[in-house]
């Protein structure tokens, strides 16, 4: 397969790391963007001569308007992996502070579907045929969790529409939906050992996910093997929620 230019959101670390890292052992041109420069010059220098980085906040509609001359002309593949629990470390809102619950909904709703949302519009027309659209999920969509198990949800239901959308230009748009994943930033050093050691018996793997594991499944669906594989919820966790 000839190189590709790939697009990764949050591609500074954890999952949208993973996922840039794997492209880039193909020989693919990678672009990373995220909101830390920091952390996107730390990806770059791991990934190699055909990575560069695009900072800008992906919720932020002015902000993504501006960005786009910053990114390449042709878009192969856009991985949607901007995002995390934003909850997570915040103290909850106090009961009848309604102004408190609806910007914990908004944060999280802004960081895991507005961005993906925004990103994936502004770059639609830069996609030709073959093009290929993955958005990481969670298991929390089918599982609970409040307002981030929501938000993930809405991925799942918006990638169906876009899918139909995009699909008689012959472009995919797919989810992956993550359990338990080593690496990542998600739980912020505050995954206790218990919950650790539940989570893991809940798999039928009895292990943990690493970001290999969920890089694995996006390159796959990114692949010319998966040209007929649209709308579709890919769980990536050893088991423990069945996606039948």
């Amino acid at each position: 397969m000839s190189a590709r230019t790939i697009v990764v959101t949050g591609g500074g670390t954890g999952i949208g790391r993973a996922v840039a890292a794997r492209f880039a052992a193909e020989g693919d041109t990678v672009v990373v963007t995220g909101r830390r420069r920091s952390k996107l010059d730390e990806a770059v220098a791991e990934l190699g001569p055909k990575a560069t980085a695009v900072d800008f906040d992906a919720a932020d509609p002015a902000a993504v308007a501006a960005a786009l001359d910053r990114l390449p002309g042709t878009v192969d593949v856009l991985v949607n992996a901007a995002g995390g629990n934003t909850n997570v470390g915040v103290p909850a809102p106090e009961p009848g502070d309604l102004a408190g619950v609806a910007a914990a909904w908004r944060a999280n709703f802004d960081a895991n579907v507005l961005t993906a949302v925004l990103v994936t519009t502004a770059l639609l027309p830069r996609m030709p045929s073959g093009g290929r659209i993955v958005t990481i999920g969670s298991i929390g969509a089918r599982r609970g969790g409040g307002d981030y198990g929501a938000a993930k949800a809405a991925i799942e239901a918006w990638t169906a529409s876009v899918a139909a959308d995009i699909g008689p230009r012959g472009l995919t748009a797919n989810v992956v939906s993550p359990g338990l994943t080593v690496g990542t930033e998600f739980f912020r050093g505050r995954l206790t050992d218990e919950r650790r050691e539940r989570l893991v018996n809940e798999t039928m793997t009895k292990r943990e996910g690493t970001t290999q594991d969920v890089a694995a499944a996006v390159h796959y669906l990114a692949s010319p093997a998966a040209g007929h594989v649209t709308g579709q919820i890919l769980h990536v966790n050893g088991g423990a929620y069945l996606g039948r």
